[in-house]
């Protein structure tokens, strides 16, 4: 026990106000084993980072091997997931990935680029209050781990977001305040400069964007200052340095390396300018040629120097391409001169193009260069859009843009993978960037999905994404609001920053070390998405503003390339697109629609072909290919919903008998009663006598009850004549006799010249007539009995009728 209390009080905590909240950074108790360890506290968010560098170099790689990794568990909102099968977190999700790289990207360009051992940087979300986001908290405790490690690294930084609402900028912003934004900017810097930038806007204007970057600058300060005070009083985890035992023979090959690496440099110094820049190379084929002959030049002049093949491997491959690198970053700043002969604010060529594709419901073909994206569009019921489930909880998604980069069009052959993170965040990039333009779903209510296909890659495939996407969109007659245009910008810049140029649209040999990849999309109002890596140790506010007037006289000129291969959304949608029907129903008859179990509404789905997506406000979407079948999807959901009214007259099926009366079907899943008093203009004794199932019945709404039952009748609807004649034969042929014969006998009951109408006819009994005083009559007519009715000459009463072909009923006729 009191090893323990002496290992818990080794935990450091360190706190400060920061933009109205409790930053606190814990260090110390919790996995001593890793490099570094940090729980970072925001509000009752709490993120935890963990740092760990590899022990041994990694063999073979020409990179610096960093990977960053962050996780989020459901747990930390209290969430189970809500598969029946599977409960634990998978495969991380597009927002992790996303979010872990916006973190990879704010701190690799802080690291030393020749150092080969994996450093793994992972970011565990442990809980969330749904208030304070946990990318930027995840943000900080990256850093505040990153700097008590011992590792090589120049920080520590800090990242801000950055809402505005009703033009009013918000540091940290609530979720709530982030729904009701016009702009969602995450800023990552030093104390003194930017490194990193993601942002989505509402078309808002640049200078309000710069605005807000150098503000939010300034307001992540005390997070960095609260991480120096726990640099100054933590100590790093001493890692002992492997000790490298050297023998002769390899402080000779130490020697001998350094030799020979000096000849090769003083001989790139004298020759590629004279190679990269002996004439213009228009296309990455021939960049890539002049690369090679770089390489074989000065294999082949190192082979004159008597200097062996593994010698010589080692210094073409470790010297040439930052040579080369070097070379074109003077040209640029010294001439500014580009490899391909561009000055440094041209555009490469431009083109776009539209139906590329016979039957798809949207294509979209952008070139810049030799960058080219195919994009294609989807349109899909609403139920089709995607489901997420995150920290957030269950969200949904209508609008998708996914990206393919495939390895032919860099001009190589690798295997086919799953989608890795750069295909999901390139992906991402262009779906914010249209989002702002994309119609809301109560005007075009269809599940949107645009996937863009890579087919030639030279610079920034993400912002030709974009621009294939708007061209895919308005050709499948999708009523987005305005064109997007996206634009890659560079920088040049020397080691200490102290000399830099802008260049516009990027390209392959100029995405160096001193560089940046400065991605702006937007339409002619306003930017709608930034994302900002860079290989520098940041950006100043004048880089910023410079990339931004310089990216907007770009953007302008993408998007008349835009306009002129389609100046406006398409009115009219493919015919191989689904067609939708949206109505509001009754949310009380959402039920009715529904029917026990999805039995009314999967019947209706599986006999017309369609899609049916019903909201819990009574919003009712159906979608399918062919229009009838929309339509009479359309009918019988209407005729379930609608509201009867007393004396509206259907067309209706018997459907089942009952004692007391018939159950007709008035419209499909809609019954009424048609009680056994109102079958017929006389008495009935069962409604079998009368009808049968099947029977096809006219009747008029009767009453609708205070339990909403539809009380039908068939009375006065000429359409039922013939189960009124068809019964009064039955009845006349069951006396002996037959016809008016032996058994029966008619009489008025008394009733003298009384004018009869069908509503007045004899009730029958058994096989005869009634009379007043209820008793069966004898079989017996009166010789002078005329008929006394009125209005009708052609009426004969049945009590003088001498035949069944005599007897005409005033409604039913002859």
């Amino acid at each position: 026990m009191a090893r323990e209390n002496i290992m818990q009080n080794k935990e450091q905590v360190f706190e400060t106000i920061w933009l109205g909240r409790t930053l606190k950074i814990r260090t110390g108790k919790l996995a001593r084993q890793a490099d570094a360890s940090v729980l970072v506290q925001y509000g009752d968010t709490v993120v935890m980072a963990n740092v760990v560098q590899a022990k041994q170099e990694r063999e073979g790689v020409d990179f610096f091997p960093l990977m960053v990794e962050f996780e989020e568990k459901l747990y930390a909102a209290g969430i189970i997931k809500g598969s029946r099968w599977i409960k634990r977190e998978g495969r991380p999700s597009d927002q992790s990935i996303l979010t872990g790289r916006m973190i990879d990207r704010s701190i690799r360009p802080l690291f030393d680029e020749s150092v080969r051992r994996d450093v793994q940087v992972i970011i565990t979300v442990l809980a969330v209050d749904q208030e304070n986001d946990h990318d930027i908290v995840g943000l900080v405790a990256a850093s505040a781990a990153l700097s008590i490690s011992g590792i090589n690294w120049r920080g520590p930084i800090s990242g801000v977001r950055i809402g505005r609402t009703n033009g009013e900028l918000i540091f940290n912003p609530t979720y709530e305040q982030q729904a009701a934004s016009d702009l969602d900017l995450i800023v990552a810097g030093t104390e003194k400069k930017v490194i990193m930038i993601e942002a989505g806007a509402q078309e808002v204007p640049e200078a309000e964007i710069l605005k807000a970057i150098m503000l939010g600058l300034k307001e992540m300060q005390p997070a960095i200052e609260l991480i120096k005070e726990m640099q100054k009083q933590v100590e790093p985890k001493k890692v002992a340095e492997k000790v490298v035992l050297k023998s002769e023979d390899d402080k000779k090959n130490e020697v001998e390396k350094e030799r020979i690496f000096s000849i090769a440099k003083e001989w790139l110094n004298a020759n590629v300018k004279g190679i990269l820049f002996d004439k213009i190379y228009y296309t990455k084929g021939e960049r890539k040629a002049a690369v090679e002959a770089v390489k074989q030049k000065l294999d082949q002049y190192l082979f004159e120097q008597n200097i062996s093949k593994d010698w010589r491997s080692k210094a073409v491959k470790n010297l040439v391409e930052e040579a080369i690198e070097t070379e074109v970053t003077n040209g640029i700043l010294n001439e500014k001169r580009r490899v391909d002969g561009r000055s440094l604010t041209e555009i490469r060529d431009l083109s776009g193009e539209v139906s590329i594709l016979p039957r798809d419901h949207g294509t979209g073909l952008f070139s810049r260069g030799e960058t080219q994206v195919l994009s294609i569009l989807t349109l899909g019921a609403p139920g089709l859009e995607q489901s997420l489930e995150g920290l957030d909880g269950m969200t949904k998604k209508r609008f998708m843009h996914h990206y393919n980069f495939p390895p032919y069009s860099v001009g190589e052959a690798s295997p086919l993978r799953a989608t890795g993170r750069r295909e999901i965040g390139h992906g991402a990039l262009a779906e914010k960037a249209l989002m702002p333009v994309v119609p809301d779903k109560e005007d075009f209510p269809y599940a949107i999905r645009v996937v863009s296909e890579t087919l030639s890659s030279n610079g920034s495939s993400s912002m030709g994404s974009t621009c294939a996407a708007v061209l895919a969109l308005m050709d499948a007659g999708v009523p987005i609001k305005k064109h997007v245009g996206g634009i890659a910008m560079g920088l040049a810049s020397n080691k200490d920053m102290s000399r830099w140029e802008v260049i516009t649209d990027l390209q392959d040999l100029e995405d160096g070390n001193g560089g940046m990849d400065f991605k702006i999309t937007g339409t002619d109002s306003g930017l709608t998405a930034i994302q900002l890596d860079t290989k520098t140790d940041g950006l100043s506010e004048e880089i910023i503003a410079k990339t931004f007037a310089q990216g907007r006289v770009a953007l302008n000129q993408v998007l008349e390339i835009l306009k002129s291969a389609i100046p406006a959304p398409r009115t009219e949608l493919s015919p191989y697109a689904p067609r939708i029907i949206k109505f509001m129903v009754n949310p009380e008859k959402i039920g009715a629609i529904i029917g026990p179990g999805g039995k009314i509404i999967n019947k209706i789905i599986e006999e017309t072909e369609v899609t049916i997506d019903i909201d819990n406000d009574g919003t009712v979407i159906i979608c399918g290919t062919n229009a009838e079948k929309c339509q009479l999807a359309f009918d019988r959901v209407k005729s379930i919903v609608r509201e009867y009214e007393a004396g509206e007259i259907f067309s209706g099926k018997v459907v089942r008998l009952m004692d007391f009366g018939a159950f007709v079907q008035i419209a499909p899943n809609q019954d009424g009663m048609v009680h056994v008093s109102e079958l017929a203009p006389y008495r009935v004794d069962k409604p079998s006598d009368m009808v049968k199932v099947g029977d096809p019945v006219q009747v008029k709404i009767k009453e609708i009850d205070s339990q909403g039952r539809i009380n039908l009748t068939m009375k006065g609807m000429e359409e039922n004549n013939i189960y009124w004649q068809e019964e009064k034969g039955k009845s006349q042929s069951n006396g002996s006799g037959g016809g008016f014969g032996n058994g029966r006998r008619f009489d008025n009951g008394g009733r003298g010249d009384r004018r009869r109408d069908h509503f007045d006819r004899p009730r029958r009994q058994d096989n005869g007539f009634r009379n007043s005083g209820g008793e069966a009559q004898a079989n017996k007519l009166p010789e002078n009995e005329s008929n006394n009715q009125s209005g009708s000459n052609n009426t004969v009463n049945p009590i003088t009728a001498k035949s069944p072909e005599d007897l005409i009923d005033p409604f039913l006729g002859k």
